[in-house]
């Protein structure tokens, strides 16, 4: 099964602010978003226990490494990843399902950051679940691997498989 797979890291996307929040009642590709709302901003914030954590090129990097041998590890089918500044896309082939395969990679990703010693081990580093889409067929496939790549802006830590299909 493909997954195109998002997690985004600790306090990069309060809900309520202008990028766009979602719900249970706003959370369809290509719907209206909620409005922004300082308030439920503020309350976020105020319930963070750490500052937002931010990769920097040393630890996109440690990601983008931990991502691709924790696949290779588990004999999955890693097709696209980009790490940025404050959120991990992955496209990915497992027989596992979705919230599985993202929880393993951000345990992993974190595990190595602590090794590398670039973070004390109680930093929160990820937001809570995240993202999981399933494009279903070889278009969509495409599609998401390409947005992941080329759809990000500057390329920062990145893998494409060269020929997944």
């Amino acid at each position: 099964m493909t997954y195109f797979l998002t997690f985004s890291c600790y306090g990069a996307r309060l809900h309520g602010e202008e990028s766009g929040s979602v719900d249970p009642n706003h959370n369809v590709p290509g719907h209206r978003l909620l409005e922004p709302n300082t308030s439920r901003v503020l309350s976020a914030q105020k319930r963070m226990t750490q500052e937002p954590y931010v990769m920097d090129e040393p630890r996109r990097n440690r990601v983008l490494q931990a991502v691709q041998e924790h696949c290779k590890f588990r004999d999955w089918m890693l097709l696209a990843v980009h790490v940025r500044s404050n959120h991990v896309h992955i496209v990915l082939d497992v027989p596992v399902a979705p919230e599985k395969a993202m929880n393993e990679l951000k345990a992993y990703a974190s595990r190595s950051l602590n090794r590398a010693g670039l973070d004390e081990p109680d930093r929160r580093r990820w937001s809570r679940h995240g993202s999981t889409r399933y494009p279903w067929t070889r278009e969509q496939r495409e599609a998401a691997i390409n947005y992941v790549i080329t759809g990000q802006g500057q390329k920062m830590a990145a893998f494409a498989c060269e020929r997944p299909w």
